[in-house]
């Protein structure tokens, strides 16, 4: 078993016994799909919501673009679309004290964004461990879809 890290505006797919990690997710969402039956799953590290306006970047930097390229790269590996689940993680609110500045709760509208693309692709959203103010490092098991959630001072759990 190898376990493949997925870094900063990163996306990767795997099938098992091969997992699935990203470390030091902050405002950054972690979103993982995952196929029972072909046991793939993939992973992205999106830092930003959007790819509206920054084409011909790495999608994978995007949450919107990165679920798409996701999906399709695990579709290619065997991974039936029918079949997809996903697990999200991340988006902490982690720049300054205030709450009330819409431009720092970058974390908040990651998170909102991948609920919003999943919701679009019509893939159900089976956990959601997003919000705080706390970094996470994650991974996925491909043979189970267990999501493994390393939060800093508060421990780990799996959903």
């Amino acid at each position: 078993m190898a376990v493949l890290v997925v870094g900063m505006a990163d996306l990767k797919s795997a099938q098992s016994p091969d997992n699935l990690t990203t470390l030091g997710l902050g405002s950054c969402v972690g979103i993982t799909l995952y196929d029972k039956k072909s046991q793939i799953g993939g992973m992205a590290h999106c830092m930003l919501p959007s790819y509206k306006g920054f084409e011909g970047q790495n999608k994978a930097k995007f949450v919107d673009s990165a679920v798409v390229e996701l999906l399709n790269q695990m579709i290619k590996l065997g991974a039936s679309r029918a079949s997809l689940v996903a697990k999200i993680a991340g988006g902490a609110h982690m720049f300054g004290k205030s709450q009330n500045n819409d431009l720092l709760k970058i974390g908040e509208r990651n998170a909102a964004a991948g609920l919003a693309i999943l919701k679009q692709l019509s893939i159900p959203v089976l956990a959601n461990d997003t919000g705080g103010s706390h970094g996470r490092t994650i991974e996925l098991d491909t043979s189970t879809g267990l999501l493994s959630i390393k939060t800093v001072g508060l421990g780990t759990k799996s959903i």
